[in-house]
C-alpha cells in the first residue's frame, strides 16, 4: 500500500493541472467572445475596483474622456466615497469632465468632504457642469465667509486652515490672468513663499461669471486686499465679468503701489469703458 502513495500523489497533481489548465482556458475564451468595447469596459471596471490605489487613481482619470456616458458617471460616482482621497479628487473631476447634469446632487454632497483636495475638485465639476453651488464655494475661499452671512462649512473652514493642501491644488484650480497664466505655480510661489494669495486669486478668476451682486462687491472689496496678487485678479475678474458699473470702484487701484495691479485696473477701465460704448 506505501508504494502507491507516490503514484496517487502523481495523478492527483496531473488531475490539479488538468483543471487549471481548464479554468484559464475558460476564462480565455470568455474573454476571445467579447467584443473590444465589453473587454475594454470590464478593464475599466476591474480597475476602478482594484485594490491598489494608483490602479483605482489611473482608472477614474480614465473615465473622464468618456464625455455623456452615463455608465461611465455611475462607475466615477461610486468612488466619490473611496477611502482614498486621491480617488475621491479624481472621481470628482472625471465627473466635471464626464459633463452629466446627473452628477450635480452627487457632486455637492462631496462638497463636505474632509478633504481639501476632493472639496476644490467637486467645486470645479459643479462649475463645468454649470452649477452655481460652486461659486458659493469659490466664494468662501475669497472672503472667508458665505454670501449669506452663516458659519462656513467645515469643508470650507478646512480649505482655509490648510494652506499646504491649497498650494497642492492651486495650479489645477488656475489663476488664468496676464501676466501669470504662462507662469506655473511654482514660478509663482517663488517669488512671494506665499501658499494662500494663489488660491485665492484663482477663485477670484473663477467668480468673474457669478452673476450674483454680492460677488461683484466681493471682488471689488478684493481689489484692495493685502496681497497684490489677489488684487490683480480681482481687478482681471472685474473686467471679464463685463459690469461697467464697478469703474468707479476700481479707478483708485491705477496708484496702486504694484506694477502689475495698476496695469490690471486700467485694462479693466479700458474693457469695461469700451464695452460700454460698443452696447451705446
Amino acid at each position: 500500500m506505501l508504494c502507491c502513495l507516490p503514484l496517487r500523489r502523481l495523478q492527483m497533481t496531473k488531475v490539479f493541472a488538468l483543471a487549471c489548465a481548464l479554468a484559464v482556458g475558460w476564462q480565455a475564451g470568455i474573454a476571445s467572445a467579447q467584443t473590444p468595447i465589453e473587454r475594454a469596459w470590464t478593464i475599466l471596471e476591474q480597475n476602478v475596483a482594484g485594490q491598489r490605489d494608483e490602479t483605482r487613481i489611473a482608472a477614474i482619470e480614465a473615465l473622464g474622456l468618456l464625455v455623456k456616458d452615463d455608465r461611465a458617471r455611475r462607475l466615477a460616482e461610486s468612488k466619490l466615497t473611496d477611502a482614498h482621497a486621491d480617488v475621491r479628487a479624481g472621481a470628482a473631476a472625471a465627473l466635471g469632465q464626464i459633463g452629466l447634469p446627473a452628477s450635480v446632487p452627487a457632486l455637492k454632497r462631496t462638497l463636505q468632504d474632509k478633504e481639501t483636495e476632493v472639496v476644490f475638485a467637486a467645486t470645479s465639476a459643479l462649475l463645468q457642469l454649470g452649477d452655481p453651488t460652486a461659486f458659493q464655494v469659490y466664494y468662501a475661499v475669497l472672503t472667508g465667509e458665505r454670501k449669506t452671512g452663516e458659519p462656513l462649512l467645515e469643508s470650507q473652514m478646512n480649505m482655509l486652515k490648510d494652506p499646504d493642501a491649497l498650494a497642492r491644488i492651486g495650479l489645477e484650480t488656475g489663476i488664468g490672468f496676464i501676466p501669470f497664466g504662462g507662469m506655473s505655480y511654482k514660478v509663482v510661489k517663488s517669488f512671494r513663499q506665499d501658499n494662500v494669495s494663489p488660491v485665492r486669486a484663482a477663485a477670484a478668476q473663477r467668480l468673474a461669471n457669478d452673476p450674483d451682486p454680492a460677488t461683484g462687491r466681493a471682488l471689488v472689496a478684493a481689489t484692495s486686499d493685502d496681497k497684490w496678487l489677489v488684487r490683480a485678479s480681482a481687478l482681471s475678474a472685474i473686467a471679464r465679468r463685463g459690469d461697467a458699473a464697478l469703474v468707479p470702484a476700481i479707478v483708485p487701484r491705477l496708484d496702486d503701489e504694484n506694477e502689475t495691479v495698476r496695469c490690471s485696473a486700467a485694462a479693466a477701465i479700458v474693457r469695461l469703458g469700451a464695452a460700454t460704448g460698443a452696447r451705446k
